[in-house]
Parts: structure tokens; sequence; C-alpha cells
């Protein structure tokens, strides 16, 4: 069983340090991405205020696939290049978006979310998956989300492809 004491109410930079220590003690030695991402869908859901969705969208072949998530229930195929998340995937860039509504092509899974960040999942140099969180909230994630995240993601990507 594992138990963290991580608290959304200190700065972002300790919230961050504490997430990637925990995701980094869940995938630590289990070679399985799947149960990895379920694990750290789970714990950013858990951790991380004003989120509707949280999980993976996994490269296969020439689109994402739905892989393990919190939340509604979401769209299961995506085009890389179509979207936020096909965006990210596609140019393998972080995209921070404040107003879902206003990004040019945006697919909306859920009418409820307002604002995305994705951050593309690389090993060996190519993009294998994106982290996608919405929130119900405009403008939700800030330069310091995006910088946690991305150094998470980049902690624990060996296991998750």
């Amino acid at each position: 069983m594992y138990d963290f004491s991580i608290s959304a109410d200190q700065s972002p930079d300790i919230l961050y340090d504490d997430l990637t220590t925990a995701a980094r003690a869940l995938t630590d030695g289990e070679p399985d991405a799947i149960a990895n991402m379920a694990n750290v869908s789970a714990l950013i859901w858990q951790y991380v205020p004003d989120l509707n969705w949280a999980g993976f969208y996994r490269v296969m072949e020439d689109e994402l696939v739905l892989g393990p998530f919190q939340g509604k229930s979401a769209c299961i195929r995506i085009a890389i290049g179509k979207g936020v998340c096909g965006t990210a995937a596609a140019t393998n860039q972080v995209q921070r978006v404040a107003d879902v509504h206003a990004f040019p092509g945006h697919i909306a899974c859920d009418a409820d979310s307002r604002s995305e960040l994705v951050v593309p999942v690389c090993k060996d140099g190519r993009v294998i998956a994106v982290l996608d969180l919405d929130s119900p909230l405009p403008d939700r994630f800030t330069a310091a989300d995006e910088t946690g995240m991305t150094n998470l993601v980049a902690a624990i990507a060996n296991g998750l492809g």
C-alpha cells in the first residue's frame, strides 16, 4: 500500500516535487506501462485540484488511443495533429490552453472542460503518449503546472512505454 503525504495547499514547486517523488515510487520496478499510467493518473487526480479529467493517450500507429484515466468517459481515438492532444503528439510540445473553445480544431470530449494541459511523453526520442489534464475552470493551468508536469513525465517516461 502507498500512503503519500501530499498537500495541494503548498507551493507549486513543493507540490510537483512531492508528486514526482510519489510517481517514481509508484512506477519504480514495474514494467507494465498500463499499470503505471493507471497509478499516475490516480495520483494526479487525487492531489491536483480543479481537474475534471486526468489521464493518458497512447500513440498507436498514426493516432492516439485512450489509455488509463480518471474522470468522465472520453474520446477513444484522436488523430495525430488533431485537437490539443493530437497537436502535442505531432509537435512534441506541451500545449497549455487557457480556453479550449478558442483552440482551432478542439475536440470536445467533455463539454465541461474549459482549459487543458497536455504533456508529450517521450522515450528514445519519440512521442509514445501524452498526459492530458482538463479543468472546468478557464485558464486553470499555470507555467508552474506546465513545468511541474513536464518534469514529472520526464522522470517516469521509461516506465510508460
